[in-house]
């Protein structure tokens, strides 16, 4: 549709709105509220024909109307495309001088206008930047980890903290720097994907979030120095097209510690020397490492009789703090991150256990509209490996598989 089309349109649903808002129009039967030019006018005998001053009267509004709905055109237009701009300011100081009966935009109008706005900008750019689809839902990301996230109370209470915190800290000192660790299928990509998704409108394809998988994008050793300076540039670049920009690193036990150290500066204190200004980023690192010692924790808890929500995050993370400063053939041990307490929170995934894939196996059921039964979340999570041999408490595959699994049992 042309932008000229579209303006007829909204020209004439802020007419209908305002004539609406109005009072003006009333239901058949009953008594309306008194229009702007009732007051000016006499009584009119009913079922009398209108005499030539209330005819005038009504051209006049209308046309008052008409001149108000082209103001709101060229108020969004100025405020969505920044165009006609000048003729808007223009408008107002002529309006300033002369009195315009009615309405005025500031007080009918900006309800409309802001609706009208957000609606636009639901579909497309409403900006120069990805920062004004940005909507940090920190309300919604808490109610979905606590309905879709089973088994991780310290990765939803660590992440909620984290991101709410930093969020709402005026001046950052410093990037924030989280790293996601556990066995796979725990959930560190499910949290990753729902905090871009509660941050940004569009989520994962929002312009101011970026992935990164360690074996996909940065697969050969033998060029880390053309991945080095490719990575930079895509950092530095979302950086300024959006202030709070988040980049996800996928397997990042993978990544060459080169290229950790590479993207250090971004992750440093700000010395604030003329250089972009990185403290308003995210940082998500994805990680298997520290998944064994994650689970003998677990595992020692349900020995010892002790419920697994009575393991503490400052204990875990001692844990995780050990295992990754052990010299081995991992970017973090050889990295700087440690060394210099980049990383603000090690988040620690915990293994799942049966009754933890069952709901994962009827959340599966529900995301597709399909109705299940206790015995057929048994028969989805029966199909998973659980280990140790002996104990088999924990699902040696999380919930990996457990949507694909669900078709299996299907009518």
């Amino acid at each position: 549709m042309g932008q000229g089309r579209f303006s007829a349109h909204l020209g004439l649903a802020c007419c209908l709105l305002l004539l609406g808002g109005s009072g003006s129009l009333g239901s058949r039967g009953t008594k309306t509220t008194q229009g702007p030019w009732e007051e000016e006018q006499g009584p009119v005998v009913e079922g009398g024909p209108w005499g030539r001053a209330r005819y005038e009267a009504v051209k006049k509004h209308l046309g008052a109307v008409g001149a108000l709905s082209k103001q709101y055109w060229q108020y969004l237009a100025c405020k969505v495309w920044q165009e006609g701009c000048e003729e808007g300011e223009q408008a107002e100081e002529e309006e300033e001088s002369s009195p315009r009966p009615g309405w005025s935009l500031p007080l009918v109008g900006q309800d409309y206008l802001e609706i009208l706005s957000g609606w636009y900008c639901s579909f497309g750019k409403c900006c120069e930047t990805g920062d004004c689809r940005i909507v940090n839902n920190i309300t919604g990301l808490e109610a979905d980890l606590n309905g879709q996230l089973h088994g991780q109370h310290l990765a939803k209470e660590v992440v909620v903290r984290a991101v709410q915190g930093f969020l709402q800290s005026p001046q950052p000192e410093k990037a924030l720097v989280l790293s996601f660790h556990g066995w796979s299928g725990t959930g560190k990509n499910f949290v990753a994907r729902m905090v871009a998704s509660h941050l940004y409108r569009d989520g994962l394809k929002s312009e101011c979030v970026r992935v990164f998988i360690s074996l996909f994008h940065f697969p050969h050793h033998k060029y880390v120095e053309s991945y080095k300076a490719q990575l930079k540039k895509q950092i530095s670049e979302t950086v300024q097209l959006c202030k709070q920009s988040l980049f996800i690193f996928d397997e990042a036990e993978k990544l060459h510690f080169s290229l950790l150290d590479a993207i250090k500066p971004f992750m440093a204190r700000y010395d604030n020397k003329g250089q972009v200004d990185y403290r308003r980023s995210i940082f998500l690192f994805l990680s298997n490492l520290g998944g064994n010692t994650i689970n003998e924790v677990a595992l020692d808890f349900w020995r010892a009789g002790r419920a697994r929500e009575e393991i503490s995050m400052e204990f875990l993370e001692q844990q995780l703090r050990l295992e990754l400063q052990e010299p081995a053939e991992n970017g973090y041990a050889r990295s700087h991150l440690l060394q210099e307490n980049l990383i603000d929170f090690f988040v620690p995934f915990l293994p799942l256990e049966y009754h933890h894939v069952k709901l994962c196996a009827r959340d599966a059921f529900l995301a597709r509209g399909l109705p299940y039964t206790e015995a057929a979340l048994d028969e989805v999570a029966s199909t998973m490996v659980f280990v140790p041999k002996e104990e088999k408490l924990f699902s040696a595959q999380g919930c990996k598989s457990v949507s694909q699994r669900i078709n299996y049992f299907l009518p």
